[in-house]
């Protein structure tokens, strides 16, 4: 496959117009799955044979957003310069919507930072899927036991973070168009605090990718939704991180609310 330009290394962005294919903003669900299959099955083959290293899997990442503009969506980021204020590792804190952010943050993230993600255990057995996943050795959690995930988390991400390596944390139990404080539970400060490393909070709205009836997954594409991410300022933990933890939940609802969400 053709290398794509990284655009979204030049501060804010929002997909220009002109960017959508005719036929494929006909069929948006057609056209997207059709090219993410591509995507992953060559990544896939690249992680099989050992040749799937950082810039491929930016690459990968770049193909779905490139995917979802052809389709007749759009994608905007604001204050990504966020990330490069800090010199060290940090913990990416984000509420999770849909399975987009999971491709599109290493398009973003990774040329600036080597990142992982904790991602939950079924995940990493997707057919195709599996391979390209554990080449980026992620932290990985049942969903279902909250005491091994907690130790999982923190042993393994600890170990992530002194490597160098930043770690996103989706606290969401289960993916959800609002978040709930109550169920937005404190797991990456802990690990940041643990780390001593800073946390990022992170705002994002995928909406436009679906949760789907049948695999939740993969629900439809609706271009009318922007997907949408905002990187809040760095937040060093100090005492328990409570008051760290309430504002990122803060940050997060109020970006949400002004974008209508």
């Amino acid at each position: 496959m053709m290398n794509l330009e990284n655009p979204l290394l030049y501060g804010d962005y929002c997909t220009p117009d002109g960017k959508s294919g005719f036929f494929s903003s006909l069929f948006p669900s057609i056209s997207f799955y059709t090219r993410m299959a591509l995507t992953v099955r060559h990544a896939a083959a690249l992680s099989k044979k050992d040749l799937y290293d950082s810039s491929e899997w930016v690459q990968s990442s770049l193909r779905i957003v490139n995917a979802l503009e052809k389709a007749g969506g759009s994608i905007c980021i604001e204050n990504s310069e966020a990330i490069n204020t800090i010199k060290g590792p940090c913990v990416f804190i984000a509420n999770h919507m849909s399975t987009l952010e999971t491709f599109v943050l290493p398009s973003i993230i990774q040329p600036r930072k080597d990142v992982t993600f904790v991602v939950k255990q079924s995940l990493a057995e997707y057919p195709f899927f599996k391979h390209v996943l554990l080449t980026r050795e992620p932290v990985t959690v049942s969903r279902t036991k909250p005491r091994e995930d907690l130790k999982a988390v923190l042993e393994g991400g600890e170990k992530r973070l002194r490597q160098g390596r930043s770690i996103i944390v989706f606290p969401q139990s289960t993916r959800s168009y609002k978040l709930d404080k109550n169920l937005f539970n404190s797991i990456g400060v802990k690990l940041a605090r643990k780390a001593g490393v800073p946390v990022v909070p992170l705002a994002l709205d995928t909406r436009v990718w679906g949760i789907g009836s049948l695999l939740k997954d993969f629900g439809k594409i609706s271009p009318g939704l922007p997907a949408r991410f905002k990187f809040g300022q760095p937040i060093s933990i100090d005492g328990n991180g409570k008051a760290e933890h309430a504002a990122i939940c803060d940050f997060i609802v109020d970006t949400l609310t002004a974008w209508g969400v």
